[in-house]
């Protein structure tokens, strides 16, 4: 697998939490190269390895869906209305351009007050008071869109210096290269256990498609595969991982502690790079409902170092996308032992 490829083409795929078909459809494409058991089920993207019904039956999730907006109204001049669909950041959105998902994409701009006629710089404006602009009058625009059509951040992904990768969407189809990635490592393996890979929808409007997939997979272990914060220049050593350091592997009250403990070891014996990230509460992630699925699960979360989260212009480092599929791959090997 070329993996800086396979990241770059699912970050260009569009995917708003609630319309996620396209980033499914082909990231279903690429899980077809390993596995002829997989399809999509209530927007999630679902496949199956191993030994059907051997213990231990394992989950490996990473999200599908991405941060973005939806239309709630179109103006009498033609300009969109909106509201988020994710946890957005409203200090980064005048002057972005995005591109709405209606009857046809249509490009557009957020509008934006040239600091010429700004007469408060430091008000973050309210997502009420924000507008999309499409260059379109009301009739126009009511042609091609309708209240509820998604809108997505402009799609881009560029090198950086370095294995440095910047774009939208980086959070999380960084995880689910990296989790196709592992089955790269492993096709060739008679794994002696049930896998189910699972790229899951609408993880950022609440882990709702974890929530619905677990219950029917109902797995003994799960690991929930995401991003999680990299150490910038503003910010603590404390509270963050660093770039180029290895996946981080998660210590939390509700994930499993011999199961993290059992991901630091393969990571010393094989000598991976890796980071330990220290949740005192819940993890923010898939895993969450993973631990509590009907009689629940033993659950970890493994972590890709990225920058700028939420943003149009994330940024990871490749070589933590392969370390953590070569960390994911090693286990499935020692639970197939």
């Amino acid at each position: 697998m070329d993996l800086e490829k396979t990241i770059m083409s699912l970050c260009l795929a569009k995917g708003v939490s609630g319309d996620e078909t396209e980033a499914a459809e082909l990231a279903l494409s690429i899980l077809k190269e390993y596995t002829d058991d997989c399809y999509i089920k209530n927007g999630n993207v679902i496949g199956h390895f191993g030994i059907k019904g051997k213990k231990p039956h394992i989950l490996i999730d990473a999200h599908i869906d991405q941060i973005g907006f939806a239309v709630t109204h179109i103006t009498d001049d033609g300009f969109l209305k909106i509201s988020g669909c994710g946890g957005i950041d409203r200090r980064i959105l005048s002057a972005q351009q995005v591109v709405v998902m209606g009857k046809r994409l249509v490009n557009g701009v957020i509008c934006s007050i040239p600091p010429h006629l700004e007469t408060d710089e430091s008000k973050v404006p309210e997502m009420t008071d924000i507008c999309i602009d499409m260059g379109m009058s009301k009739e126009q625009a009511e042609q091609v869109i309708s209240p509820g059509d998604k809108i997505a951040f402009a799609p881009h992904c560029e090198k950086l210096i370095g294995d440095r990768i910047c774009g939208t969407a980086i959070d999380d189809r960084c995880g689910v290269a990296a989790v196709l990635r592992a089955m790269d490592i492993v096709k060739d393996m008679t794994l002696q256990c049930e896998v189910t890979v699972l790229f899951s929808a609408q993880e950022e409007v609440g882990e709702r498609g974890a929530k619905i997939a677990a219950f029917d997979i109902d797995p003994d272990i799960a690991l929930a595969v995401d991003v999680s914060f990299a150490l910038t220049s503003d910010d603590s050593e404390l509270k963050c991982g660093k770039m180029s350091k290895g996946c981080m592997i998660g210590v939390s009250p509700v994930l499993d502690r011999k199961l993290s403990e059992r991901f630091i070891e393969i990571a010393k014996e094989r000598e991976l790079p890796y980071q330990i990230e220290v949740m005192s509460e819940s993890t923010g992630t898939n895993a969450d409902r993973f631990s509590v699925n009907r009689g629940g699960a033993k659950a970890v979360t493994l972590s890709i170092p990225l920058k700028y989260m939420h943003t149009p212009a994330e940024v990871i480092s490749v070589s933590d996308v392969e370390n953590t599929a070569r960390l994911i791959a090693a286990y499935l090997e020692g639970a197939s032992e």
